[in-house]
């Protein structure tokens, strides 16, 4: 492996794991463990999503990749520097998108990015050069005079993303990116991140508890009580479940679910009210189970499987509660 200095941010270093690779990540707050023992490797040029709902330990793994804190016990090698004793390299070659607000609303878009891109010791030609390049690449250039608080929501994030490349980042990492956006400006952001990843080789993890989102990504981690549960293609993970998904729903979940497994000799899962049934052959049963169940059907249907069926097949509940 090639060494660098620490601040040389043109550099990046590989390991054979991956420019990313963490292994066995631990966090605590007090007596609360929100991070428990996570392992992931990214490749160079991927966009990797850690999915999951709130609380499951998407915010800690995103503080501990940014460098913000240091995790309690395992290893982590960003770009070939190993943290926390190589912070300083490492976050050269970063960029971070927080998913609360980190502008000036007082400020001008280039007012907000010529302090963020000083604070890089960014300055003079170089700082107006970047700039330039990053209001240019994110449609923004035209707004560069206005306050940050005069912004809709899209383009807000969209100033928060310029900040982010001013440095020309090896790896982009991204809490909660959609945090905000009405649909056409979740579609925008996302053809950027493409763009980003096949023109410029950027590598880029984001944290999100949207599905769709995560079904736009090369690989994710679905993470659950602050442990990965799953780890794969977004494809490769539905095709665990093995059929399509029967879902039913009953006034009478107990003699319901006793009935599904006596009809088609196989297990259902049982959430709340719910039953849910995976079968290669799902469309041949659903008429049969409807006729055989029909005073207690409140609903009944049949879909692909989806990744919200991965993370109820992996975690026996539902990936949002009931409130």
């Amino acid at each position: 492996m090639t060494s660098v200095a620490a601040g040389d941010s043109n550099t990046t270093h590989t390991t054979p794991q991956g420019v990313v690779h963490a292994e066995g990540l631990s966090y605590r707050y007090g007596e609360r463990r929100a991070l428990d023992r996570v392992s992931l490797t990214v490749a160079r040029g991927e966009v990797f999503g850690v999915l999951g709902p709130n609380g499951g330990g998407k915010t800690t793994l995103f503080r501990i990749l940014s460098t913000l804190v240091d995790a309690d016990e395992g290893t982590l090698t960003m770009a070939g520097f190993r943290l926390p004793s190589e912070k300083r390299g490492a976050r050269s070659l970063l960029g971070v998108l927080f998913q609360k607000p980190a502008l000036d609303g007082k400020l001008s878009v280039e007012e907000n990015l010529h302090h963020h891109g000083s604070l890089y010791g960014l300055s003079g030609q170089s700082l107006r050069t970047a700039i330039d390049r990053s209001t240019e690449r994110l449609g923004i250039a035209d707004r560069r005079r206005d306050r940050a608080e005069a912004l809709s929501g899209g383009l807000q994030r969209r100033v928060e993303l310029a900040k982010s490349l001013m440095t020309e980042p090896k790896i982009l990492i991204l809490d909660e990116p959609s945090t905000g956006l009405d649909p056409g400006a979740r579609q925008d952001l996302w053809r950027y991140l493409a763009h980003l990843r096949s023109e410029d080789g950027t590598t880029i993890l984001l944290t999100t508890h949207l599905m769709d989102e995560a079904d736009r990504c090369d690989r994710i981690a679905i993470l659950d009580a602050g442990r990965a549960v799953a780890m794969g293609t977004p494809d490769e993970l539905k095709r665990r479940i093995g059929g399509d998904v029967i879902t039913i729903r009953s006034r009478r979940p107990d003699d319901a679910a006793a009935t599904v497994e006596r009809v088609t000799g196989q297990r259902v899962t049982r959430i709340g009210d719910l039953i849910r049934l995976e079968h290669a052959n799902a469309h041949v049963w659903v008429r049969q189970l409807f006729e055989v169940l029909s005073e207690d059907v409140v609903g009944i249907s049949l879909a692909k499987p989806t990744l919200e069926d991965v993370f109820v097949r992996e975690t026996g509940h539902r990936f949002w509660n009931e409130e």
